[in-house]
Parts: C-alpha cells; structure tokens; sequence
C-alpha cells in the first residue's frame, strides 16, 4: 500500500498591480456580450444627455468646444443636442429602441431635426407617432 496522497487544483494568471500572480480557481469569464448595436439615433439621444451633463458640470464650456473635442462640426453638435428639445417621452422611447441584428433603423438624426423645433410636446408625439409606424 503507497502513502501517496494526489491534490488536483486549478490556476490562473491575475495582476496584482505591477505584478502577476497565480490565482486558485478557474479564469474569470467575461459576460456575454448583448448581440446586435444599438441603432444610431439611440447612441446620438444618449451622447445628447453627456454632452449636456458636461456642460452642465463645467468640465466643457460651450457647443463649440465640445466639436473641437470630438473632432466634428458645431452644426453636427447642435442636431445632436437638438434631440434635447423632444418630449421625454419621445426621449425615453429612442433611448429603449431595441438592438438591431440587421439591415438598418429606417430613421436618422435629419427625421428628427424638425420634430425637435416644435415647441408643443403634444405635436411632437404626433409628428413621432406618425413616422414611428413606417
């Protein structure tokens, strides 16, 4: 009979700092990721919300810098602020716009340039309504 005693244990690379160490237990997994993108009207309505916030809590100054930032065109800046003069129902909605798998959103910044310059929220909806059914 052997006095032989076998251990089995598993382990991983980890940083520490500037430093790597053997871990105990399996390699993390990253989340799996969501399929799809997200339509492109819904990451301008969020950009919209961050431009703004930043403004808001001084880190940029005006429209203006933030197209310097971003290497776009203050006219590109203002569409994609526009998008803050929708109700915020219409807001909610383009933001919860579900991932596409394929082809395209059949809308864009444009459709929604004119929608955002009615001051009544109520004709917004309609105007929103009435393209959102295409």
């Amino acid at each position: 009979m052997s006095d032989e005693i076998q251990v089995g244990a598993t382990f991983h690379k980890k940083r520490v700092g500037k430093h790597i160490a053997m871990v105990e237990g399996p390699p993390p997994t990253a989340p799996e990721r969501a399929k799809g993108r997200l339509p492109r009207i819904t990451r301008y309505m969020a950009l919209a919300i961050y431009y703004e916030d930043l403004i808001r809590q001084g880190h940029v100054y005006d429209y203006a810098e933030i197209a310097t930032l971003g290497h776009v065109t203050r006219a590109r800046v203002t569409q994609i602020m526009n998008l803050r003069l929708l109700a915020p129902s219409i807001q909610e909605q383009l933001l919860s716009l579900s991932r596409i798998i394929s082809g395209r959103v059949e809308w864009s910044l444009r459709d929604f340039q004119t929608i955002a310059l009615e001051q009544d929220w109520r004709k917004q909806q309609e105007r929103w309504s009435s393209i959102s059914r295409l």
